[in-house]
């Protein structure tokens, strides 16, 4: 069930919250395109399935544009930036934009038998736009995987491992939404 409009921020309100948390220009632009294509992919599934429910436009477009929230305030720091900034969009009354910006990173509510039958949820879409995003740049998984593994995988074969299966569910999800969307991955962006 989507979450009723006053309990998703407005545009307004998203950058508001990002000069509130001093969202650096360059995470501001990224998240700026991770929201144009997790928008392409929405309507793209509301095109080719309209008679199915799908993802509201409004959480989709304001949890993109807030999904990195907390990444500056977290910048040179150990703070998980994903469960800080659930934690702000919590406290500002945002919980379905927390829910999304929680599991932005490591989506925990991997579902391929939803996903198969042509259900995804904004936390979903927004999760794999932002895997297709590297700084402003829509890149296809693999370019993303091995700038993720340069910056964060620190040398560190553990490390690594998690990063990897982690990117098995976003290349089993991209499967999945490329089965139902009108076009292919390699256009995704193409605005």
């Amino acid at each position: 069930m989507e979450p009723s409009a006053h309990h998703i921020p407005s545009l307004e309100e998203c950058i508001a919250l990002m000069e509130q948390y001093g969202m650096l220009a360059n995470i501001r632009h990224h998240s700026l395109v991770v929201a144009r294509l997790a928008e392409q992919i929405r309507a793209g599934l509301c095109t080719v399935v309209p008679d199915r429910p799908q993802a509201d436009r409004h959480l989709v477009i304001s949890g993109a544009l807030l999904h990195d929230i907390a990444k500056t305030p977290c910048l040179g720091t150990t703070c998980d930036h994903a469960k800080a900034g659930a934690e702000i969009c919590r406290r500002q009354g945002y919980p379905a934009i927390a829910a999304i910006v929680e599991q932005h990173v490591l989506l925990r509510d991997f579902d391929p038998d939803r996903y198969a039958a042509g259900h995804f949820t904004a936390r979903e879409i927004v999760y794999y736009a932002d895997k297709r995003v590297r700084h402003n740049v829509v890149v296809n998984l693999d370019e993303r995987l091995e700038y993720i593994l340069d910056h964060y995988g620190r040398g560190n074969p553990d490390r690594q491992g998690l990063i990897r299966e982690n990117f098995k569910k976003c290349t089993t999800l991209e499967y999945y939404l490329f089965r139902w969307l009108p076009f292919a991955p390699t256009e995704l962006g193409r605005f």
